[in-house]
């Protein structure tokens, strides 16, 4: 599939802003799954972005715009081409016996202890206890199983959490966002030693369902040996097939922010984000 993405993020500010320095993790990943055949960031006021891969291997974009500005606008596009789910390698079974003794399993050691959004505290553990109620099966099923959880029993509920809000408070809440629902996966999925990790991106919303979001998503990928890490949706109940576009990937949120800065100034007084996703010709460019 070829997909457009635009991204658009508006700063408007109640006043002047000035020495606005600025990280954003938007350009899309290269991997078996897809591949991003055209990136351009556009800024306005006008920047020079650099670059640099972080400890997890995401791009990171950096610029700074020192003079006095009232807006600032950051713009993304990306032409990605996503492999059909049915062409993918198919994952294993791997006892969960084999995935403790996995030597693969040491090397990530970060996706299996806790984190600032998820806190592997006891009620996760719990929580996946009822999820896997009827025993433990392959590490895919268990995942699956433990996503699958998630999406029968937390309402889909926009507007009741925050960029704050933790694992542990959306075991409370029983609602919540994309966000929350990969956040609460995560946390099952590490309590049961399995190595998960947070993953943002888009969805190309073609046929919309109840309960699907559009554009900007998060989902998880779960370390399966002899296959590497494969991906769940837990807000829609699937795995992520050739519609899903992968940006970044770290523990939680806090490792991949799509746009984190700071500046001096005036207050902002509004934030706005505008992602749309489409299907492109195969020889378009991101112009």
């Amino acid at each position: 599939m070829h997909l457009r993405i635009l991204h658009r993020t508006t700063f408007s500010y109640a006043g002047k802003a000035t020495d606005s320095f600025n990280e954003v993790r938007l350009r899309p990943v290269r991997d078996a799954a897809q591949e991003c055949r055209d990136f351009k960031l556009r800024l306005t006021p006008g920047a020079v972005p650099r670059e640099y891969d972080d400890f997890y291997g995401n791009t990171v974009h950096y610029f700074e715009v020192p003079a006095s500005h009232g807006k600032l606008v950051i713009e993304a596009v990306s032409l990605v081409d996503t492999v059909p789910l049915a062409a993918r390698p198919s994952i294993p079974r791997v006892a969960v016996e084999d995935l403790e003794r996995s030597g693969e399993r040491e090397m990530f050691g970060e996706f299996y202890n806790s984190s600032h959004y998820v806190p592997l505290e006891v009620e996760l553990w719990r929580e996946a206890q009822d999820a896997l109620a009827e025993g433990r099966s392959d590490v895919w099923s268990d995942v699956r199983r433990l996503g699958s959880h998630v999406y029968r029993r937390f309402a889909y509920r926009p507007n009741t959490t925050g960029v704050s809000t933790r694992a542990t408070d959306v075991l409370k809440l029983r609602m919540g966002v994309c966000q929350d629902f990969a956040h609460v996966q995560l946390g099952m999925c590490r309590s049961l030693g399995i190595p998960a990790r947070y993953v943002s991106g888009y969805f190309f919303n073609n046929t919309r369902r109840p309960r699907e979001i559009e554009a900007s998503h998060a989902w998880i990928e779960a370390f399966v040996p002899g296959y590497g890490w494969a991906a769940w949706d837990p807000t829609h109940d699937r795995p992520a097939d050739e519609r899903y576009v992968k940006v970044a990937v770290g523990r939680d949120y806090a490792d991949i922010r799509p746009v984190n800065g700071t500046y001096r100034g005036a207050p902002t007084r509004s934030l706005k984000v505008d992602v749309t996703v489409r299907e492109a010709p195969a020889g378009e460019a991101a112009a």
